[in-house]
């Protein structure tokens, strides 16, 4: 028994650990970096995670599988079923929110859809008639491609240069397809609560990077800056079109947005010392969400030695269950 705390301890609490530093690692990387980082932690760990959860799931089962009877095993492991009982019922939760959330998604996705019926435009922009001010990308749907949407208010509220910074903004979502990093993570973070940081910094970056590729098409961050600032105080205070898969201009820290585009590029170099430290987080942070990963395979591979142990020796053999007592830890 030990011998799996040892092992599923440490791969429940690595996320925290992990989410930290990957967010942490984001805020010295450029936007594209940074975002790329946030989506690979956020997968790793939410599946380190859900493997150590199916691992703990099937250890009491290994009686069955071997026709073994299982109060023997509950003798050397009196706590196999209950815990068994608990991670199938965390999978079982997960199950259902990851449903519900993707669910959520898809219906969002439609009625956006619905409501761009009644835009016109052309190419990738629909302009939708009415007094709201709002600018979004919608990605594509049922074979329909990804359009920019924005409304006759938010056309009214914008310099002609500064709608010209909005639609390259949006048209940088659709582009490099950041509705599904934003997918992505939002459906790894109902598997772990810590993964719930990763969702939220990734929002921020994605809107950075969409904020940079702007500012690289009109060659002015100043209007950049300004186009940002002008869209966010124009639009929806609430933050109706924020997140996925509606990833907006005017959603997410504004002022810090506006604060980076009025500063050097991202990438640029800024001494060997800051560049050390980057790569030394990067390498924390990788090193994290492996070893998470490791334990979880860690812990199929003890179940399955467990397995080939039982397998291996006769079941009248006197060794038998002191070999189980063994594997198990639990007079550790």
């Amino acid at each position: 028994m030990t011998f799996v705390l040892l092992l599923v301890v440490p791969a429940l609490l690595f996320p925290w650990a992990a989410g930290t530093g990957a967010r942490r690692l984001a805020q010295v990387l450029p936007p594209r970096a940074a975002c790329w980082v946030l989506s690979s932690a956020a997968v790793l760990l939410a599946a380190g995670t859900v493997s150590v959860l199916v691992a703990l799931f099937h250890v009491p089962f290994l009686a069955s599988l071997e026709q073994l009877p299982l109060t023997r095993v509950l003798k050397v492991w009196p706590a196999a079923v209950p815990v068994a009982c608990a991670a199938g019922a965390v999978l079982l939760v997960q199950l259902v929110l990851l449903v519900r959330r993707w669910l959520q998604h898809r219906s969002l996705l439609r009625r956006a859809w619905l409501a761009a019926d009644g835009g016109t435009g052309d190419g990738d922009l629909l302009v939708l008639p009415g007094r709201d001010v709002d600018a979004f990308a919608l990605p594509g749907y049922r074979g329909r491609r990804g359009r920019v949407v924005i409304t006759s208010g938010m056309v009214r509220s914008l310099k002609a240069r500064e709608r010209a910074v909005l639609l390259a903004h949006e048209r940088a979502h659709l582009a490099g397809r950041h509705h599904l990093l934003s997918a992505v993570v939002d459906l790894a973070s109902v598997v772990h609560p810590a993964l719930r940081g990763l969702r939220d910094a990734l929002a921020f970056h994605l809107e950075r990077w969409a904020d940079e590729e702007a500012a690289a098409v009109t060659g002015d961050r100043r209007l950049a800056a300004a186009a940002i600032a002008r869209a966010a105080l124009a639009g929806p205070s609430h933050g109706r079109t924020g997140g996925y898969p509606l990833l907006s201009a005017t959603s997410g820290p504004v002022p810090q947005r506006v604060e980076a585009l009025l500063g050097p590029e991202p990438g640029s170099p800024r001494g060997s010392a800051r560049r050390a430290g980057a790569a030394a987080l990067a390498v924390t942070v990788i090193a994290a969400a492996m070893a998470a990963l490791a334990l979880a395979y860690g812990l199929h591979e003890y179940v399955e030695h467990a397995a080939r142990q039982l397998l291996g020796k006769p079941r009248g053999d006197a060794d038998l269950w002191s070999t189980l007592d063994a594997l198990l830890g639990s007079r550790a």
